[in-house]
């Protein structure tokens, strides 16, 4: 498999409401916007990948697919340059943030939050002197 592109697709309950927390409060920039002009699926830059904000339900139902109670459910992982200076942002913007930032064992500054869907987020931040800011390849 070559893979050229990725993307995360989201199907919200509420459209608007997520598209508004994408856009709006977490600030990705929009690539494109396709659909009607009334409620439009928006492409966000996310890095170098794609994430994919688009409706709902299936076309002509109310129906919206529910994930199973015992799920772990999807998660986006974005690296930041200062996950400090997001939280102060995030937490002034009413963002529910789960778990504060924090060093973990394995060296990167780590912050959740979650979406008006409750999507688990993952705020990430490397450190000057973590391996993956050094090239590995020998």
């Amino acid at each position: 498999m070559d893979v050229l592109s990725s993307r995360i697709l989201l199907r919200p309950r509420d459209l608007e409401r997520s598209r508004r927390f994408y856009r709006d409060v977490l600030g990705l920039a929009v690539y494109r916007e396709f659909g009607p002009p009334d409620s439009p699926g928006m492409v966000f830059f996310l890095g170098p990948g794609f994430l994919e904000i688009s409706g709902g339900h299936s076309p002509g139902t109310d129906a919206v697919p529910e994930a199973p109670a015992d799920s772990e459910g999807p998660m986006i992982w974005l690296q930041v340059r200062d996950v400090r200076a997001e939280h102060e942002r995030l937490a002034a913007a009413g963002v529910t943030i789960s778990r504060g930032p924090r060093e973990e064992p394995w060296g990167l500054i780590e912050m959740w939050i979650t979406d008006p869907e409750s999507l688990r987020i993952v705020l990430v931040e490397v450190p000057e002197a973590h391996p993956l800011r050094r090239d590995q390849r020998t």
